[in-house]
Formats: structure tokens, C-alpha cells, sequence
């Protein structure tokens, strides 16, 4: 009857993996419904050292993040699938064109827990039709510690990066998950094959790796562009570039990325409009028009005034003098998030005899001590201005 019962749960895990393929999935794995001692203890000493910055969400449902079986007790096993999102092109290239922003690929088609979790439910509700099993699905806005689970479920491994590398899809992957009362057969673990590169730590604008296989989030780009609620911190915003939404560096330079493929979902592939938008039109964007233009997409839930702070530090890094007087008219915007990146951009684009007389003109009237702060910073340096 042991021996039954073990090839019944193999052909179920089976099964399982034939219909998550064919349900669009790229990528199947399976995992015991425990988090690894390690996961949980790694969580603890990064929330100890306050590194979740404004993601009080980490913090918040940190005992029930730190094992599967604390979210869902009756859980005994995790079906972990991946779906690629591999792009069409370097994800770097926009970083030499100053005048387009840089979003990250994974942003640039529609949202992925829309894409994901409808693909997850498909698959949960026919295995528990089929084998009368409860299920509960995943994405990553719920409180579980995704990649330690699908590096245990042979999905892949977490590189230096800290995300998730596939020997198959590189660095492109999203991860859903289905919580089961089966009980399966668990895939083995994927070794680590990172070996002795370090392309990802060094090609970070920021230095936002402490080490290998530790990301401090308070000096990424990606958390600083969309997490991140406050103003972004002088010292990081020249290194932001022409990054406006994410950062792809660490992710495209991955080694692996040469076996990686084409996305082919369709609600996974890049919008003409999102894979490089210029900033002249970004920066115009009031938040009927922001929320018309990101209709769908992940960007939408930065709001329009966290994006246009973002943008505002692109215009200030891109050295184009032509943006000054659009720059200008955010000086009036409601947001303190926006008149301070607009005072930042022009004191980077104007003359400084021509900055001083709009500060002369403007400065007495501004009540926000963020945005003061912006007109009284000493002059930093230009970056090379393009006279337009």
C-alpha cells in the first residue's frame, strides 16, 4: 500500500506539472510546505537591520512570510511555477538615450499578477476538481518568501543578485505559487551556479550589494523609483541615470541570460508606449493622464507623483536644456515630491547666474522645508548640458 500510495503521488505530481505547462507556465517545481531554517533566520537579521526601508509590509506579516505552513497550517506542499518574461531586446540600451526614461522590463507589459495569478487559479481550480484537494494561490503581494521556496523546488537558484536565476530563462522569471493539502514528491533543490562571477554586484549604480548574495533595498534603484514614498536622497540621484521605473543592470548582465528566450505570453511583452517613453511627454503628466497611460500596468500603483519625481531626476541627469521650461512649470505643482526634483533638475540644467535669479524670484513664496532645502543646496555641478 506504500509503495501505491508513492507512485499515486508521483503521477499526481505529474499530472500537475503537464497541465501547469500547457496552462502557459514555463517553469514547475515542487516543495514541502516548510520554509528552510536558514529563509527565516536571513529575514529576521534583514528586518532587525531595518533594510526593508518603507516595505512595512515585510515587517508586518514577518511571522506568517517566514514559513508556508505559518500563512496556511494545512498546506503540505507548494507547487511553484515560473512564467517567462524574457525580453526582446538589452534592457540597457535605453540607459544611452538621455531623453527616453528606463523602465523595467517586467513593468513594460501588463501587470504580471494580473497575468500570473489568472494562470495560477486556472491550474488550482482543476487540481482541486481533480483530486479533491484544497488550494490556495500566490503572487508576490502576499507574505511568502518566494524565491527560497523555488530555489528548493529546483526552479532555479538565487544568485548574488538575491533574485531568482534559471539555468533555462536566466534572470526572467515571475514566480506564482499554489499552497496544496496533497502531499507530493518534492523536485531537488538547484545548486548554486554563480561560481566565481560577480557581473551583477559590479555593474550596480548604487552599490547597493553589501556582499554577495545580500541586497541592502534603501540604495537600489528599482526600491527607490517605486517603493520608496520620500524624496530620493541627493547621493543616489545622479547614479539613477535615465531610470524612471525599476533597474534592470544586475539582471541583464546575468551570465545565464544567454540560454534565456523571447517571452511568449502576450500580456508579458513590452507596449511600444512603456519601452521607452520620453521624458519631454513623461514630465507634462497630471494624474488623469498618468493614470490613463499606465492603465493596466504595475507603474500605476507608484502614483503619478512618486513617477514624476522620478522623472523630474532623469530631466536633471539628462543635460538637455530644451526641458527647462517644462521643468519650470512643475514648480507650481501641488506635490512637494515634484517641486523639489523641479528645483534639483533646473539647477542641474540652467546657468547658475539664471538659476539665481529664479530662486531670487521664487525661493520666498516656497513653504515646504524639503523643497527649501532644494533651493539652498550648494550648486552640485552640471552635467554636460545640451544647448537646444
Amino acid at each position: 500500500m506504500g509503495g501505491d500510495k508513492h507512485q499515486n503521488a508521483a503521477d499526481a505530481r505529474n499530472d500537475i506539472r503537464e497541465r501547469a505547462l500547457a496552462a502557459g507556465f514555463d517553469a514547475v517545481g515542487f516543495a514541502p510546505a516548510r520554509a528552510a531554517p536558514e529563509a527565516a533566520e536571513r529575514l529576521q537579521a534583514f528586518l532587525a537591520a531595518g533594510m526593508q526601508g518603507d516595505m512595512g509590509w515585510l515587517e508586518a506579516k514577518a511571522e506568517r512570510r517566514a514559513s508556508p505552513d505559518a500563512l496556511w497550517p494545512e498546506a503540505r506542499s507548494v507547487i511553484v511555477l515560473g512564467m517567462n518574461y524574457g525580453p526582446d531586446r538589452d534592457p540597457l540600451e535605453v540607459l544611452d538615450h538621455r531623453d527616453l526614461g528606463g523602465i523595467s522590463i517586467y513593468a513594460q507589459g501588463r501587470d504580471y499578477h494580473d497575468v500570473v495569478k489568472k494562470r495560477l487559479k486556472q491550474v488550482a481550480r482543476w487540481l482541486h476538481e481533480r483530486y479533491e484537494a484544497e488550494v490556495k494561490v500566490f503572487v508576490d503581494t502576499a507574505p511568502v518568501m518566494e524565491k527560497p521556496l523555488a530555489a528548493r523546488a529546483g526552479i532555479g537558484w538565487q544568485g548574488k543578485h538575491t533574485n531568482m536565476v534559471s539555468r533555462d530563462f536566466g534572470s526572467w522569471l515571475f514566480l506564482g505559487e499554489i499552497f496544496t493539502t496533497l502531499e507530493l514528491p518534492a523536485d531537488a533543490p538547484e545548486a548554486d551556479h554563480c561560481g566565481a562571477c560577480s557581473r551583477c554586484l559590479d555593474i550596480c549604480p548604487t552599490r547597493a550589494f553589501p556582499a554577495p548574495y545580500r541586497l541592502d533595498p534603501r540604495r537600489c534603484i528599482s526600491y527607490l523609483t517605486i517603493e520608496h514614498k520620500g524624496h530620493i536622497a541627493a547621493e543616489f540621484r545622479a547614479a539613477m541615470g535615465n531610470r524612471i521605473y525599476g533597474c534592470d543592470d544586475c539582471l541583464a548582465v546575468c551570465p545565464w541570460n544567454k540560454f534565456a528566450r523571447q517571452a511568449t505570453e502576450p500580456g508579458l511583452m513590452p507596449r511600444d508606449a512603456l519601452a521607452a517613453p520620453r521624458l519631454a511627454e513623461l514630465v507634462c503628466l497630471d494624474d488623469t493622464a498618468f493614470r490613463a497611460m499606465f492603465s493596466g500596468s504595475p507603474v500605476k500603483r507608484t502614483g503619478r507623483d512618486r513617477f514624476v519625481r522620478n522623472i523630474l531626476i532623469a530631466i536633471g541627469n539628462s543635460g538637455d536644456s530644451g526641458l527647462a521650461r517644462q521643468v519650470q512649470e512643475r514648480l507650481d505643482d501641488a506635490s512637494p515630491l515634484v517641486r523639489a526634483m523641479a528645483v534639483w533638475a533646473l539647477a542641474r540644467l540652467l546657468p547658475e547666474s539664471d538659476f539665481a535669479t529664479l530662486k531670487q524670484g521664487r525661493r520666498g513664496a516656497e513653504t515646504d522645508p524639503a523643497v527649501c532645502l532644494e533651493w539652498d543646496r550648494p550648486p552640485a555641478g552640471n552635467p554636460a548640458v545640451i544647448q537646444t
